[in-house]
Parts: C-alpha cells; structure tokens; sequence
C-alpha cells in the first residue's frame, strides 16, 4: 500500500509501505537502520556509512554524501532513499527526488535526532524497536545532564573540526547541545562551522579545545601545535562519531561521556 510522511523540511514523501529497497545516504541514519533490524532492505549507502561493517561490505556503495552516483542510483530503483539536509548536496537531492521518494531529516539538537529516531522508525514500519533505541538514549543523556550539575562541570570549550584552515562547531548545531550537556559551553558565538585561527581562539579564553577525529582527523601531533599557540587550555583528542551521529550510536555515546566527564571534573 501506499503511505504519506512529512519530512522534516516540511516536503511530503508518498512511498509504498514499508518500503522494501531503502538507499541510506547519511553514515549516522545508516547505522540507525540496521540497528532497527533492517538488512535486507537496505540496498545502498555511502562509503562512508561504515558501522557496522559487515553490513558496509556487503552493500552497494552509491558514492560519498556530498557527491552521489547519480546514475547507480537509478540503476538500483529504490523505493525510499534517506538523507540530511546538512550532510547531502542540495543538487542531487533534487534530481533524485524527481525519480525517487526522498525522506530527509535536519536535525539541530538532541531532541532533534530522538525525533529523527522516531520518525524514521514510522517510516520504515520499525516503531517499536525507535521507541526503545529513544527510551535509552533519553534515559542517558538526562543522566549526563544531572552527573556534570552535580560534578559543577562547567568549561568554556572550542571544539574543532578542521586543519587549514581551522574551523568550528558552532552554535545552531547538534555538537553545541551535546557539548552543553555534559557541562560544557561552547565560546564561538557564530552559527554552524565558521573558520577561526589560533590566534582568535586564544583570545575566546577556553577551558579546553577538544579535536576531532573527523571529518578532519586530528592526531596526537596536533594537540602539541595548538597547545604552542594557546597554553593556557587543555588539549583533548575525541571521537566525533560519538558528538555528531545523532542516531542509533547515541546509545553507545551515553558512556563515552560518562566517561569523558571524569575527566573532566
């Protein structure tokens, strides 16, 4: 049969339901399909969609999130394609949803991504095991929120997430909520990911700078380099996945922070 949802750019998707031949063109959604028990339907992904990887190996690869193969696409005729408004290219989300229904999230906090959660288990007929996936992730993070009061965590953070030049998370984005949290609050003032130089961020006065492990992968040499230029901060390498997934790998994230707050107190 055929069904109607509303994305969350406001587009209505008409798809036969459930869908059984799903292209997944955002790593974080991915992975939040398989965990929702879907594997046969899953028919594409991006080559960066790499947890779990078993599943990543044995699937089609339809290009990079910023740069689809447009005409393998096609070839693979799917009947729901998924993708985010801020991770996929404008240009070939439009030309696929000539031919293909295309459900797209764009997710700015964590109440955002649990939404996310629930509105793709819908889409895919898995509302039972989303509701489950959010029960946990809503029970963590409300834990993290209470263990960084009651720890007094409060540190004036940057958190980067490239190299040359050097750029941020900033505020109206899913990495400033999960910052704020676990305690922290982030000192750039701008929205989205402007670039910044050592210099400017030295004068932000930061507690810590934290360092991504992607999209640019910060590596040990580098905490040495920025902590030349800004020695009054601390200097910690992190997992990104871990800040900006905002699916199924949120539940692993619950202990990552609790960790990552020890540190911290």
């Amino acid at each position: 049969m055929q069904k109607s949802f509303t994305d969350q750019m406001g587009r209505e998707v008409t798809i036969n339901f459930p869908p059984k031949r799903i292209i997944s063109v955002v790593p974080s959604q991915t992975e939040l399909l398989f965990a929702l028990g879907l594997d046969s339907e899953v028919i594409g992904l991006t080559k960066f969609c790499i947890h779990p990887i078993e599943k990543f190996a044995a699937r089609t690869k339809v290009g990079g999130t910023k740069k689809l193969n447009i005409d393998l696409i096609k070839d693979l005729k799917p009947d729901l394609i998924i993708g985010n408004k801020e991770e996929n290219t404008q240009s070939d989300i439009e030309e696929l949803a000539e031919h293909f229904p295309i459900w797209m999230s764009d997710i700015y906090n964590l109440d955002g991504a649990i939404k996310t959660i629930e509105q793709i288990g819908a889409l895919v007929d898995r509302e039972p095991e989303a509701a489950y996936l959010n029960h946990l992730i809503g029970v963590g993070f409300n834990d993290l929120r209470l263990l960084a009061a009651q720890n007094n965590i409060h540190k004036r953070v940057a958190y980067l997430i490239w190299r040359k030049p050097y750029m941020v998370a900033g505020k109206n984005t899913f990495i400033d909520d999960v910052l704020l949290t676990n305690g922290m609050t982030n000192v750039i003032g701008q929205e989205r990911y402007p670039e910044i130089s050592l210099e400017e961020l030295k004068m932000r006065n930061c507690d810590l700078i934290l360092l991504s492990s992607e999209p640019y992968p910060f590596k040990e040499k580098h905490i040495a380099e920025i902590k030349e230029a800004i020695p009054g901060a601390k200097v910690l390498l992190v997992d990104g996945e871990m800040f900006s997934w905002y699916g199924s790998r949120l539940v692993k994230a619950v202990q990552y922070f609790f960790e990552l707050q020890k540190a911290l107190y």
